[in-house]
């Protein structure tokens, strides 16, 4: 079993797998990792349940495992799980998600 099926969130934080910037460009032409930049999108890989609000209601996670998001550039606590780097962070921290819009 992988490490990241094994780590839960708590609360409202989420973990999220940050997208990797673009090794080399459309032409094929290899970038340096000095030139390449950070990516502030990333994939939702697991959510805690929510946060408890004063009367002790649960109040959900604004998004699900799969979705694309958009993340500030500071902030989170990053974590190595299976060699892999994550980003944990609260769900109101999250700046928005991306959606596929479909034309009628």
């Amino acid at each position: 079993m992988s490490a990241v099926k094994q780590f839960i969130p708590l609360f409202d934080r989420i973990l999220v797998s940050r997208a990797v910037a673009a090794a080399k460009t459309k032409g094929g032409i290899m970038l340096p990792e000095s030139s390449q930049k950070k990516l502030n999108e990333g994939v939702v890989v697991s959510c805690g349940p929510g946060a408890v609000d004063a009367d002790g209601d649960v109040i959900p996670v604004s998004v699900s495992v799969g979705d694309k998001v958009l993340l500030p550039e500071y902030g989170g606590t990053k974590l190595n799980l299976d060699d892999e780097e994550y980003l944990l962070i609260r769900d109101s921290e999250i700046l928005g998600k991306f959606v596929k819009v479909t034309s009628e």
